[in-house]
């Protein structure tokens, strides 16, 4: 970030927990594999010890694990996602604490995006990140912009295909398709990221 020959920029993109676990529980098969890694990533950044074992997974639903037996085949997908979303939102308050107390140098090369402001106001968005950038705002993009989040349906059946769509949609889907057990899970494990992105 210091080298003055790379001019480097950081544009950190986020969303809506509750959104974020939807999705991946849509793609449940799909994100099996990097949610294992998410989890593995946690456990060689802790210290060893008994601590790591007192660790409580709370994107689980209960029951999902009976007197520390690891989870049912029919379960496990579900348990891996939960345990990553929960990594990746500690991951994401580290990443809003150091950007809270970074100095003005780095705060000067570092923004924050969330994906609902994105597709709320797309062309004020793109314009306010290629500023940012130091870009100009070509009308195609902006054309390209708008249609991708402004098209005439929405596939949650297929979280990850890159379409035209109505984005406007995607940013409430969770609201009809999480439990009121799963949304209390997901605020209670990513509550403090939540505040401060004022979700």
């Amino acid at each position: 970030l210091r080298e003055p020959g790379l001019n480097l920029r950081v544009v950190q993109l986020f969303r809506d927990p509750r959104a974020v676990h939807n999705s991946r529980l849509k793609a449940r098969q799909a994100l099996l594999r990097e949610s294992v890694q998410v989890l593995r990533s946690r456990h060689r950044a802790e210290p060893r010890g008994p601590a790591r074992h007192q660790q409580q997974h709370l994107l689980l639903p209960p029951g999902l694990l009976g007197g520390g037996r690891a989870p049912q085949p029919q379960h496990r997908a579900e348990f891996f996602l939960g345990g990553a979303l929960e990594v990746i939102c500690q991951a994401w308050l580290r990443d809003l604490l150091l950007a809270r107390r970074a100095p003005g140098w780095l705060r000067r090369r570092y923004t924050q995006l969330r994906y609902e402001d994105l597709v709320q106001e797309p062309r004020a968005e793109l314009r306010r990140l290629l500023r940012f950038a130091g870009l100009t705002v070509p009308p195609a993009l902006e054309d390209f912009v708008l249609n991708m989040t402004r098209g005439a349906a929405y596939s949650s059946d297929r979280p990850f295909l890159i379409s035209a769509r109505d984005a406007r949609e995607a940013v409430h889907a969770w609201r009809e398709r999480l439990s009121r057990q799963q949304v209390r899970q997901v605020e209670a494990a990513c509550g403090e990221a939540m505040s401060i992105l004022a979700y």
